[in-house]
């Protein structure tokens, strides 16, 4: 089953958070990201929904980059 344009939005903002990037909203219309749709052609519902998995985001992907 396809994800929404909403449950996309947020996995994405959850998504950038997670892995450390910066805000940036952006909605993928495939599993892939070869279909994306940015922030210029998102509606403002699509963007809160962005800003709602940036901000629920509580984890972030652990590089192994500190040193012990």
């Amino acid at each position: 089953m396809a994800m929404d344009r909403l449950e996309s939005a947020y996995d994405r903002g959850h998504a950038d958070r997670y892995y450390g990037r910066k805000a940036h909203p952006n909605l993928w219309l495939d599993s892939l990201g070869s279909r994306v749709v940015t922030m210029e052609r998102m509606t403002q519902e699509e963007i809160d929904a962005y800003d709602d998995g940036w901000n629920n985001c509580t984890v972030t992907k652990d590089w192994g980059d500190e040193a012990d």
